[in-house]
Order: structure tokens, then sequence, then C-alpha cells
């Protein structure tokens, strides 16, 4: 079987099909990371004109059988710097589509002015071998975790202390000022190769607070004295599947415990809305948030180890 790789469908009349089979191949990859046809589309009608972003798919015989996200990291402060995230089913692994999307991918960047590559990798022997064949460096890991909603036993809700108040992200849909600003602020903090800098409320109000995937209704924000203190931004693919975001609170309102109260106050929220299961993901030296995900019931589910590669 003939395998190619091409630019997914934008409006043509294969664009519902790869939306779908894109979609589909990322779910049967990476369970944890929420995708429908719908994100998909709106993941690349919305990205910002500075990410040269690319969803590239490999197909035999019509069916879509790999992914790659590919594109610009604009946001850093530091040039010269991309990603190329290349997943393949793994029914349909040996095919050669992998080595197809990655080489794709590099040129296309290689193009662009990227200097470094960087790519998340699944922590399983046969993904790192792929890997370390094309030249990538193992950096840190992430951890993807899981938590039964279904038949979990969350712990129960608390009352806020004086001066927080526990409210729904859809108080600032007229108004999403105050969480962008939270938001860049724990961002920047966030451990990682590559640092990011929120500075574009318009382009987070559509990229980030406006995907179909956010559920403002179940996203919880802590409010101090009235200003956005925490939050635990949540999305949901409409098939019972919940997973938060971002979670992160101010710097001057650390170690109150703020995070886990939001976080806690969504997953409620998530339950009682029929969300069976939940899913989040944190960078392993990460520890204040993986002991906050282990004190919720979240077991480790998978892991990816992020790669560089240096081009040229």
């Amino acid at each position: 079987m003939t395998v190619i790789v091409r630019a997914l469908d934008r409006d043509g009349p294969t664009a519902a099909a790869d939306d779908a089979g894109f979609a589909a191949v990322r779910r049967a990859c990476v369970p944890a990371m929420l995708a429908t046809p719908a994100s998909v589309a709106f993941d690349r009608a919305h990205a910002h004109p500075d990410a040269g972003y690319r969803q590239l798919v490999a197909e035999t015989d019509g069916e879509v059988i790999g992914t790659a996200q590919v594109g610009i990291a604009y946001d850093s402060p530091e040039p010269g710097q991309g990603f190329a995230n290349i997943y393949v089913h793994p029914e349909r692994l040996g095919r050669g589509a992998g080595t197809l999307l990655l080489r794709t991918a590099e040129e296309y960047l290689a193009d662009a002015g990227v200097r470094d590559v960087y790519s998340w990798v699944l922590d399983e022997p046969a993904n790192l071998a792929f890997a370390a064949r094309h030249g990538y460096r193992a950096r840190r890991g992430a951890h993807f975790l899981r938590l039964d909603l279904a038949h979990g036993t969350l712990p129960p809700r608390r009352e806020p202390p004086a001066g927080v108040e526990l409210v729904a992200g859809s108080v600032f849909a007229d108004d999403a000022r105050p969480l962008f600003a939270l938001d860049a602020e724990t961002v920047a903090d966030e451990p990682g190769d590559v640092a990011a800098e929120f500075s574009d409320y318009e382009h987070w109000l559509a990229e980030t607070w406006r995907h179909p995937l956010v559920s403002q209704e179940l996203t919880t924000v802590a409010l101090v004295d009235g200003s956005p203190a925490a939050f635990s931004l949540a999305r949901t693919d409409g098939a019972g599947r919940y997973s938060s975001n971002m979670t992160g609170t101010a710097r001057a309102h650390r170690g109150r415990g703020l995070a886990k109260l939001a976080k806690n106050d969504s997953l409620h929220r998530a339950r009682a809305a029929g969300c069976t299961e939940a899913f989040t993901g944190n960078d392993a030296g990460n520890e204040p948030m993986l002991a906050i995900n282990k004190w919720f019931g979240y077991e480790i589910c998978a892991t990816e180890v992020r790669h560089v590669r240096t081009l040229g």
C-alpha cells in the first residue's frame, strides 16, 4: 500500500472526512488529549498567523492513518524554535507513515527558519527508538493522568475561606480580560523547554476561551476580594470526557490551596453534568500539581517525552 503525506484539506470536498480522520488518530494514540472534528477544524481556522500552523495527514487507500501538528513557537522570546508532533494509528504502524510525516514537517520548518524542532514522543520503546533514529534527543517527560468520575470518589466540596468566592468561568463570558491576565501569568511560570509569553488578548480569546472544547460553565475561577486569583480551565468532548486544560494560581496567592479548591469545584461540576472520566497532564517535574492530582485520585495513564533536534 502506498502512503502519501499531504496537508489536511481545509475547505475542499474531503475536509470533513479529513477532520474526522485526524481526530480519530489522535484519540487512538493519546486518549487523554481530547479531539473532535470540530476542534481540529477550529485549531486550523484560529491558529495565529505567525505560528505558520499546519496539519498534515498520512493516508493510504483514502484512510487517514497518521497525523502531524507542525508550527513555529511564535510566542517564545527566543526565535528559531518550532514543533512537530507526529502520531500514527497503533493499528497502522510499520508502513513508513511516521517517517514521511516527520520528513515533510522538518522540510517545512526549515524553510520557515526554524532551527530547533521540539516533538512530544510517547514513552514506549518503539516510539523512543523512532525518535532516536531520526536524531532527536530526549529532554523531559510529562504525564497524562486519568480519574474515574463515574465510579471514583471525589474529595467533598469545602467552604472557601473568608474573602474567597468560587464562580463559573461563564461569569467572564462578556469580558475575559481578567482571566487572560491570570492565564498569562501562570503560563509564564509553567516549566518547559520553550518559554511562552501571552500578549495578544484577541487571539487568546478566539483560540483559547472560545475554543469548541472549552466549557465555560465547568471552568471554575477562585476570586479573592472579587478578582481572579486561581482557575481550572475545563474542556469536554461531548462524549463524557473532561479535561483540565490548565490549572494555576496568581503568584501573589500561591500556597493557599486555591488551585486545589478551584479544580475540585470544577470536577464536581463535571460529574454533575454527566462526564464519566477526567484527564489532565503534568510536567514530570511539576511536583506540586502531581501531588494535587494524586490527592484527587488521578492515576498516570500515559507518559510522553519531549525531544529536540537541531536542523542543519
